[in-house]
């Protein structure tokens, strides 16, 4: 059995997770129960558009869930999950000052927590889990340095 052009032409989905730390402690949210993965736990972010870069999408998205501005600072990991949706980690950056109000269709609620805790919570997104062992393993690391993991320099994600 072959595979269809329409297959071949039809683009790879594509998502932008933020990893915003504070005190050391990373922030994560709880999915609201009008999205996909009613209740689970997860960094934030979502898809990338086509006409978008990876550093716009991020900044969309924690726009629209969170009402944050976040400044992509680089590029710290790629995955691809189960579902073939290849994901772009970022460490992002977010004003100490600067107050999140989750859009409740979006997000019920937003936590921050070590590794460790994200780690334990019930219901965390496989992709995330993903993430926590690379971070573990020391793949990366979450220094605002622009050395160490790699770099945004136009590759697609």
């Amino acid at each position: 059995m072959g595979v269809k052009d329409s297959d071949q032409l039809t683009p790879k989905r594509r998502g932008a997770i933020a990893v915003c730390v504070r005190e050391g402690k990373l922030l994560v949210i709880r999915r609201s129960d009008q999205v996909a993965a009613p209740g689970a736990f997860c960094f934030p972010g979502g898809g990338i558009e086509e006409s978008e870069t990876e550093e716009q999408a991020l900044v969309r998205e924690l726009r629209e869930e969170l009402n944050v501005t976040v400044r992509p600072i680089r590029r710290l990991w790629r995955s691809e999950t189960a579902w073939g949706v290849e994901l772009c980690w970022w460490l992002a950056g977010l004003h100490d000052e600067e107050a999140i109000a989750p859009n409740a269709e979006e997000v019920a609620d937003y936590l921050w927590l070590s590794p460790e805790e994200i780690g334990a919570l019930p219901g965390l997104l496989s992709s995330n889990v993903a993430f926590l062992d690379a971070l573990s393993a020391g793949e990366f690391t979450l220094d605002d340095e622009s050395g160490g993991g790699t770099s945004s320099n136009g590759e697609r994600c």
